[in-house]
């Protein structure tokens, strides 16, 4: 059978872009090497986090299936940094293994225009670069017009235990050994990356009386802006939160060059920011201790997940290191820690709708493209995805830019700087974070779902009533006046609050920083969703900080309106550094807004390539790659 779209691998990125191709109505085929496995968390037993939860919002504003998933499955719910400012809450939950793996699956059963089929691939069908299948290892040829590479850790992977190397996926499976050298044969640079994952522990082992209880919030939050049913607290698992300590890192020290890394049995890259204890302690000698979390992984599994404990040790020191923890003395070991290495490509050989430069109608996705987590896999899967069936119909690719989306961030820098090492989004990352929130992804990117097709007209509806709400509540608290009476002033001594000495809009009032948006239910009925009156709270006090960004957004946008010609050669531009000149010719950016952010381009490089296609007279008639009104 032909199929318009063969997605390969059943991991976050891979589920992401079979969904998004097959809703928007093109066969399309998923090739994964074990069923089993699909949509499978071979490392942390969560979703979300600092940055990676807005992505999960990210993903559900635009039609994608991991929010959803996430709230069928959670064991427990937690918005994080909800002391300090809205543009690094985030909202992180624990999954269950078991339950997610199985929902998920049977969504992809249930999906419409989607087949699966249990193979590993060997190559692509390649004809005047230009992808037209695929060849799978037992000999047989799949004919599509477009295939998305999703093949996480699985390219050469091998496994690292001490001395001990084995060619293998994360869980013994066989690793795909045929594809890398392939893409290499095509022209793809290969990076050689690295990652791990730390033991898991049985619950009946541990003396949970000596470690610190962490609990998830009581109020009821979803990640999907579509769920109206929430995991009730008093049904979330608890985590629970120790530390390494002295003895810990002596055993560290003394058995490192045991280790696979300092042991110089490592080829690949570890991740910068999610590194091995044993990294920690040598990076970091000057930390008493490091925090670890236990994390329970199903409530079908008798383990714990030992969050921040990844190593390649071998098995009898990491017996020792667990039990130097506190609680932890008589810990049973059920799964050792390992690390794995993986091939990748080099990120600047793909462009910002994820379609590869080497060959056409070829996306790539996920820990290919040199990232790590399920978050960031998922978010490019989707956005492959829609782009694959976006130039099927011969329609504008979806570039999300980087004051819309974290998504757009995450892949701006993919595929203008590159990595070195398994990338991870942060929010230090984005410029403009205060507007790339928890709370409004679905203002950012909803439309666009709606507009691609990935969002119902129902859904659609709901989420027009509430921008109609916000703008409604917003407009009713500046024509609200309350004046210094008594009464009033009385309550808002009560509140804590100084009186009034002049007459004062709701909306004024509200930017004290003492007063919360229910505190105004004292002064006149808000009878609006939780949603609504978070959303009218946060751009009222934030009036200024969030206008600040929009401006220096708007400068920056100015840059990515101007987009470069494809014949543009930078070797003819006189004055541009050369490192400048073999950046640029390397990469291609589209627009000088993307030039500006490659390393090795400085600002006085921008201003002489403007001038030079000011004056071969076109400059302005260029037009944006994607532009919605």
């Amino acid at each position: 059978m032909n199929y318009e779209v063969i997605v390969v691998g059943g991991g976050h990125a891979g589920i992401e872009a079979c969904l998004a191709s097959s809703r928007l109505n093109h066969k399309t085929l998923l090739v994964t090497g074990n069923i089993d496995n699909i949509a499978d968390m071979p490392c942390n037993p969560s979703i979300g986090g600092p940055a990676k939860g807005i992505v999960v919002r990210e993903i559900d504003a635009l039609g994608g299936e991991m929010a959803k998933n996430t709230d069928k499955s959670s064991l427990q719910m937690k918005m994080l940094n909800i002391k300090k400012g809205p543009a690094v809450r985030a909202l992180r939950a624990q999954a269950d293994k078991v339950i997610y793996k199985k929902e998920m699956l049977k969504t992809l059963q249930n999906q419409d225009n989607l087949d699966i089929k249990e193979e590993l691939v060997k190559e692509l069908i390649i004809k005047d670069n230009k992808v037209g299948g695929v060849i799978l290892e037992d000999g047989e040829e799949i004919i599509s017009k477009a295939v998305i590479l999703t093949t996480g850790t699985y390219l050469k992977g091998t496994i690292l235990v001490g001395d001990k190397k084995k060619n293998s996926g994360p869980h013994g499976e066989k690793a795909s050994n045929y594809l890398s050298p392939f893409l290499k044969k095509l022209g793809f640079n290969i990076l050689r990356l690295k990652t791990g994952t730390p033991p898991r522990i049985e619950k009946s082992s541990v003396d949970f009386s000596k470690m610190q209880e962490e609990l998830g919030s009581s109020e009821d939050i979803t990640f999907s802006y579509d769920n109206t049913t929430a995991l009730a607290y008093k049904y979330q698992l608890p985590c629970h939160l120790i530390y390494t300590n002295d003895l810990t890192h002596k055993i560290i020290k003394e058995h490192l060059n045991e280790s696979s890394m300092y042991g110089g049995y490592v080829e690949g890259v570890g991740p910068r920011y999610c590194p091995s204890i044993e990294d920690k302690v040598v990076r970091f000698s000057d930390k008493e201790r490091h925090q670890l979390f236990l994390e329970p992984e199903s409530i079908y599994y008798d383990d714990l997940y030992l969050q921040g404990f990844s190593t390649s040790m071998p098995h009898h020191v990491q017996e020792q290191m667990v039990h130097s923890l506190s609680g932890l003395e008589n810990a049973k070991i059920l799964k050792y820690a390992y690390a794995i290495e993986y091939d990748a490509i080099d990120s600047r050989q793909i462009k910002p709708t994820l379609e590869t430069k080497i060959i056409e109608n070829l996306y790539t996705a996920g820990q290919i493209n040199g990232t790590s987590g399920y978050e960031e896999a998922a978010g490019q899967g989707l956005i492959a995805g829609i782009n694959a069936s976006l130039k099927l119909e011969n329609k504008k690719p979806l570039i999300l830019k980087r004051n819309e989306s974290y998504i757009g961030v995450l892949i701006d820098d993919l595929v203008t700087k590159g990595v070195k090492d398994p990338y991870r989004l942060l929010t230090s990352r984005a410029e403009y974070r205060l507007l790339l929130r928890d709370d409004n992804a679905d203002l950012r990117l909803r439309e666009y779902g709606h507009e691609i097709g990935l969002i119902n007209d129902d859904i659609y509806n709901k989420f027009l009533k509430k921008k109609q709400d916000i703008e409604e509540l917003t407009n009713t608290l500046k024509e609200t006046k309350i004046t210094p009476k008594k009464e009033i002033n009385e309550v808002l001594l009560k509140l804590n609050t100084s009186p009034l000495k002049d007459s004062i809009t709701l909306y004024d009032l509200l930017k004290r920083p003492e007063l919360s948006i229910e505190d105004l239910t004292n002064f006149k009925e808000l009878n609006y969703s939780k949603e609504v009156l978070k959303e009218v709270e946060i751009n009222i006090k934030y009036e200024g900080y969030i206008k600040k960004s929009l401006e220096e957004a708007n400068k920056m946008l100015e840059l990515e309106d101007k987009v470069l010609p494809d014949d543009i050669n930078y070797q003819d531009i006189p004055n541009i550094a050369s490192e400048a000149k073999e950046k640029l010719e390397n990469i291609r950016p589209l627009t000088l807004g993307q030039a500006s952010r490659i390393s090795g381009v400085n600002p006085a490089d921008i201003a002489i390539i403007s001038v030079y296609l000011k004056k071969r007279g076109n400059l302005n008639d260029y037009r944006r790659i994607y532009k919605r009104n």
